[in-house]
């Protein structure tokens, strides 16, 4: 009984504000569905971590030393010392992925590209805040709208915001369904956003499914190494899924894989979000930028759509350009809800599927540019 007073007396009001994140976390999870298999995992983790003398975590026992805790333990080995949770993420990732849509409409690349505009803005507007270099960086990787790619840029860069950043990041991909539509009204009208796109899909040969995603590997390997690790094993995840001679470990890939690193990256991440690191006004502001990377990406794909139409015959809903984000494939469903709102039959899901699959692999290159700028200036 003693231990136990004790133990609450030593909790300091961080720590009580950490319990309340972790159970909001945990309520998006399961009342409004919000990425459950991850805010789940990072709000139980964020209250463990914050237990006194949480046995998560490294402590000292009498008599025995030095231990380290579970989640500190997976923290070093799959994050710390190797980002290797992050980037064994992206097979199971690519594996899910159908890249015909995209390769049935190579325009799309571009609103892939237009889309990340978020990043560097976000890197600007944090930097303009008196962030240093590395966590700007870090924090602006939040508008690549990819949970690992997140994590695993403020990882390289060491950045003091990881738990943060990866909070940000996910829960904004889970706000998708809100933050998207807000911001493509903004720049849009409703003529605009009722424009009918005519879809005659060309078929995709299976060889070149297979080599695409090898192609894409070696221009990358050229242009940006050190987006190989993220965009290789998205392209090595999505050749298990095209080979057709390895359906067994596609399946693994979507399901097994994916669902064990998603939980263990979750409830890993949680180390981050330590009370004394974690509740700062800093954590405002990197939420605040979050947001604001999220709004400016979808404007930058839509705008950009809107600068093509003055030289197109045949116009492009420029809602089109919204789905170049990384979120997959939620923000293709979300300018399909938004055009089917605005005039009814209007269907634009293999368009926006094809940009936003295209902003799957924009946003891991963008990664990997970030790193290879930010590493080399510092």
């Amino acid at each position: 009984m003693e231990f136990i007073i004790e133990g609450l007396f030593s909790v300091t009001w961080q720590q009580i504000v950490m319990y309340f994140i972790g159970i909001l976390l945990i309520w998006l999870a399961i009342k409004k569905e919000y990425e459950p298999s991850l805010l789940l995992p990072m709000g139980f983790g964020s209250i463990l971590v914050n237990l006194p003398s949480s046995g998560v975590l490294n402590q000292n026992i009498a008599g025995v030393g030095e231990i380290k805790g579970i989640i500190e333990w997976l923290f070093h080995i799959g994050i710390e010392a190797s980002e290797a949770l992050p980037i064994l993420l992206f097979i199971g990732i690519g594996a899910m992925i159908d890249f015909g849509p995209l390769l049935s409409k190579p325009i799309m690349f571009l609103f892939g590209a237009a889309a990340q505009f978020g990043i560097f803005g976000a890197i600007l507007i944090a930097s303009m805040l008196g962030f240093d270099l590395k966590d700007a960086a870090s924090i602006g990787i939040i508008g690549a709208a990819d949970g690992p790619t997140s994590i695993l840029v403020s990882q390289v860069l060491h950045s003091n915001y990881i738990g943060a950043i990866a909070v940000a990041a996910y829960s904004y991909m889970a706000l998708v369904p809100i933050v998207q539509p807000f911001a493509i009204k903004l720049v849009t009208t409703k003529k605009e956003r009722c424009i009918r796109m005519d879809y005659k899909p060309s078929q995709v040969s299976k060889s070149l499914r297979i080599a695409f995603p090898v192609c894409v590997t070696f221009i990358v390997g050229f242009i940006a190494p050190s987006s190989v690790a993220l965009v290789g094993f998205l392209m090595f995840g999505n050749l298990i899924r095209e080979c057709g001679v390895l359906g067994t470990l596609s399946e693994t890939a979507q399901n097994i894989l994916s669902n064990l690193i998603t939980l263990l990256l979750g409830i890993t991440i949680s180390f981050s979000m330590k009370a004394d690191s974690f509740v700062r006004i800093d954590t405002l502001f990197i939420m605040a930028i979050g947001l604001a990377a999220f709004v400016l990406d979808t404007m930058g794909g839509v705008l950009f759509a809107k600068f093509l139409n003055l030289f197109l015959h045949k116009k492009i809903n420029p809602m089109i350009g919204a789905a170049g984000i990384s979120a997959f494939p939620m923000s293709s469903r979300v300018v399909q809800k938004l055009a089917m709102k605005e005039d009814p039959g209007n269907v634009l899901i293999m368009q926006a599927a094809g940009a936003n699959v295209s902003g799957q692999i924009a946003s891991v290159i963008a990664g990997g540019l970030v790193i290879h700028l930010v590493a080399g200036y510092l």
